[in-house]
């Protein structure tokens, strides 16, 4: 089939991508002129594991293109896909659906023959049915059916999540969209990943849903976490013993700094403010929110707790500021609030990243960044990891305790063991599990 992607984000470039790896012909629009000339040359603007190799191999095979002209693809497309950003809006938290509808109005003038338009991109309840108004009003002659087909990607497992869907969601009433949908997975199939077929509507709910469901078992487990930590219990096992529990699982309860990323923050406040448009307010969806926020500024108490509550003077050295692993996204990262409080509170601050540094110039330009690990926690008073990467997993913990000035561990992601950092001389603290004496502030 022929596809065009309007948006060449994250969700618009990794479904573009895989749906050119499943054989079909697929071309990404999107107007910023630089990021196309970069996509044409084979740079690709994130990182997301394998992405490169996906689509330098189906760039080559003729199945995947590139172009800032949207005529031409749309005119000849089976099924247009938006995937265009819906961040929050300034001051109220709705969702800005600009982008979504300023695209559903270019394609609308544009398209010929029975077009299906797949709305790929998260919005809110409703969406479909204005972009449907749009097209009508844009083209009245129009051929087409709207379709709500959100995405359920995780950023650094995109590629799997897009092949080995858990579900696949296709939101319509329309016969033809329906069967039009069905050859564009037909390759999944072999995978037995399931279609459901909803309401336009139910699908767009769907994805919030799903959002603020797994955002609430975070939050969850992190308050269960600093419980832990006030009765002298191990969250982590307390987490493996609600998680075999097959009605709540495991996934979703590591606890940590807080929940950011791209999705999470956004949809939630989307969500809220959809309800309270609704006058259906979701009480524990806007605790959940308050609670992750209020989380992330509050973990520089547990770096501050070492020395008497003063960091002023003191150097703290941070391994990870993306909001997850095998990401360069900084967006909504706990690492954000973190740093800006334990700047607030007179520390210096160095970092280091695997992927996420260039992204967190931007954010934060006024901390020093470190080549790795060892350059980061030379001299430093604590070392905190934010992030959980691989690489932070099997550090040297002899060499790092000669470059630091203070044996102090902070691991906010619970990737050590706390016996072993104490019998290799460290003061380590992690989340929910016993903590450690604070240590003498003349150290």
């Amino acid at each position: 089939m022929r596809i065009a992607v309007v948006g060449t984000g994250y969700v618009g470039l990794v479904s573009g991508a895989c749906f050119a790896d499943f054989g079909h012909h697929v071309t990404c629009i999107d107007k910023d002129e630089q990021k196309i000339s970069a996509l044409q040359r084979g740079e690709i603007p994130i990182y997301e594991p394998d992405l490169d190799r996906l689509v330098e191999s189906n760039v080559r095979a003729g199945r995947l293109g590139f172009t800032t002209k949207l005529a031409e693809p749309v005119s000849k497309a089976d099924a247009v896909f938006i995937a265009v950003g819906t961040p929050s809006r300034r001051g109220d938290g709705h969702a800005d659906l600009s982008f979504v509808y300023a695209v559903a109005r270019e394609v609308a003038a544009v398209m010929q023959g029975f077009t299906v338009v797949i709305t790929k991109s998260t919005v809110p309840v409703g969406t479909g049915d204005e972009v449907e108004r749009l097209i009508r009003e844009v083209n009245p002659k129009a051929d087409t059916a709207v379709v709500s087909n959100p995405e359920f990607l995780r950023e650094g497992a995109a590629i799997r999540d897009f092949k080995h869907p858990d579900r696949i969601v296709v939101g319509t009433d329309d016969q033809r969209a329906r069967d039009v949908l069905a050859e564009i997975y037909r390759p999944l199939y072999l995978n037995q990943s399931p279609i459901m077929y909803t309401g336009r509507r139910t699908a767009e709910l769907i994805k919030y849903a799903a959002n603020a469901f797994l955002a609430t078992k975070i939050t969850f487990i992190n308050e269960m976490a600093d419980l832990s930590e006030k009765v002298g219990a191990d969250v982590q096992a307390i987490a493996r013993g609600i998680g075999l529990d097959n009605r709540i699982g495991s996934k979703f309860l590591h606890a940590g700094p807080g929940f950011g990323g791209s999705c999470f923050p956004k949809d939630i406040r989307a969500i809220i403010q959809t309800a309270q448009d609704y006058d259906a307010p979701l009480r524990i969806i806007e605790t959940v929110q308050a609670v992750n926020d209020t989380r992330k500024r509050a973990m520089a108490r547990k770096i501050s707790g070492f020395f008497g509550g003063n960091l002023r003077g003191k150097t703290i050295a941070v391994l990870g500021l993306t909001f997850k692993p095998n990401t360069d996204d900084m967006r909504e990262a706990p690492s954000i609030p973190l740093i800006a409080a334990v700047k607030d509170m007179g520390a210096r601050v160095r970092a280091y990243d695997p992927e996420g540094m260039n992204q967190a110039k931007r954010e934060m330009p006024d901390i020093s960044y470190c080549e790795n690990p060892y350059e980061c926690a030379s001299g430093a008073d604590a070392l905190v990891i934010v992030t959980e990467w691989e690489e932070f997993r099997a550090l040297d913990l002899d060499r790092l305790k000669i470059e630091m000035a203070c044996p102090i561990i902070i691991d906010l992601r619970n990737i050590y063991n706390p016996e072993e950092l104490a019998g290799r001389g460290f003061l380590y603290e992690s989340i929910g599990r016993a903590s450690r004496p604070q240590i003498d502030k003349a150290l």
